[in-house]
């Protein structure tokens, strides 16, 4: 299997072609200026030492070496094979809360660590423990989308994650019932594959259908845990890219302090089967993890493909003697070739 890390790269041959092009302008250009020193016979009598082909076979050597280049540009590989194992696990789809009151303190303190904050070194904690589970992640705030579909590739999880922000939704509030039913459906159809959804949220749902939506996700054998974030003192909203200490006002011009409903969070995991966990308890990783271990870890089949070995250097090598060779190429006849004239009507005769 031949394959290329970058194959975009290769649009660059394309080069090749305009500087041939050139390359064949400039030749004619000076054939043109030589005619107004006279007939181009007479003006090759005066450069008897100057060859009509080494030029282009220069120009050969050159591109094929540009050629090659290129094509290293490109990573060009060789050697992945394709091979099929079995794993287990369970699937788990993150429902992660960017509404703006995310961005208020996950504490008592106006200033302390935001939710947002808080919960994503929460989930990249987590994410460190999965093993041969799959991961998705939907964001959600008045309306849910989708941003990673599951996968097993933990290390674009954690990246996501570490790029969350309320401006990813512009439709502002919090519709939690939309982000459970979004994440059911972002699960493989898979009956027999365990399935759970982690609900990130402070718990302040504007639409109020998030226990029946828990209810129905539970009907269809998947787990609903959620983890709370936030106080029930409650903390001011920061203005998105405010100065430090600009909070979010209401029309009256007073601040907006946004509090956790932890009973309605728990009303919502006892719907779906799961528990309800505080972002902010030193247990909520372990108790988050020993809630999904309960899960049994169904089979399925997964396909790997073996590194792929690095085929640059006998590009390299080809690019090297290339113009090796058209360096000791010079622009004047070669000496043994001096009494040869290829398209003469003599050899044309002989032939």
């Amino acid at each position: 299997m031949f394959d290329f890390a970058y194959p975009t790269h290769l649009y660059l041959l394309g080069l090749i072609v305009l500087l041939v092009m050139l390359f064949w302008w400039t030749r004619a250009s000076r054939r043109a200026k030589l005619r107004r020193f006279g007939r181009p016979e007479t003006v090759a009598a005066l450069m008897p030492d100057a060859s009509a082909y080494t030029p282009s076979i220069k120009l050969v050597l050159q591109m094929f070496a540009l050629a090659a280049l290129v094509i290293i540009v490109a990573r060009p590989r060789a050697g992945a094979k394709e091979q099929e194992s079995t794993s287990a696990g369970i699937e788990i789809m993150i429902a992660f809360d960017v509404s703006n009151s995310m961005l208020a303190s996950s504490n008592d303190a106006a200033d302390g660590i935001p939710r947002l904050d808080r919960a994503r070194l929460l989930l990249e904690k987590l994410v460190d423990k999965l093993d041969n589970d799959k991961v998705g992640l939907i964001v959600y705030a008045g309306e849910p989308k989708v941003q990673l579909p599951l996968t097993s590739d933990f290390y674009s999880a954690k990246m996501y994650l570490n790029e969350l922000n309320p401006s990813m939704i512009v439709n502002q509030g919090t519709d939690i019932s939309e982000a459970i039913k979004m994440a059911m459906n972002g699960f493989s159809p898979a009956e027999d594959m365990h399935k759970a959804i982690i609900l990130i949220t402070d718990a302040e749902d504007h639409e109020g259908e998030a226990v029946k939506a828990a209810g129905l996700a539970a009907e269809n054998g998947i787990q609903v845990d959620v983890v709370g974030l936030g106080s029930a003192k409650g903390a001011p909203i920061p203005v998105p890219g405010g100065r430090r200490g600009q909070y979010m006002t209401d029309r009256e011009g007073q601040t907006v302090i946004t509090t956790i409903n932890e009973q309605l969070g728990r009303e919502i995991a006892a719907a779906g089967d799961g528990i309800y966990v505080n972002g902010a308890s030193g247990s909520a990783l372990n108790d988050l993890i020993g809630q999904l271990d309960k899960l049994q870890k169904s089979e399925f089949k997964t396909i790997n493909y073996s590194a792929s070995a690095e085929q640059f250097p006998t590009f390299a090598v080809i690019a090297f003697l290339l113009l090796l060779i058209e360096l000791f190429i010079l622009d004047r006849k070669i000496s043994w070739l001096k009494g040869i004239n290829f398209f003469s009507k003599e050899q044309s005769e002989k032939h």
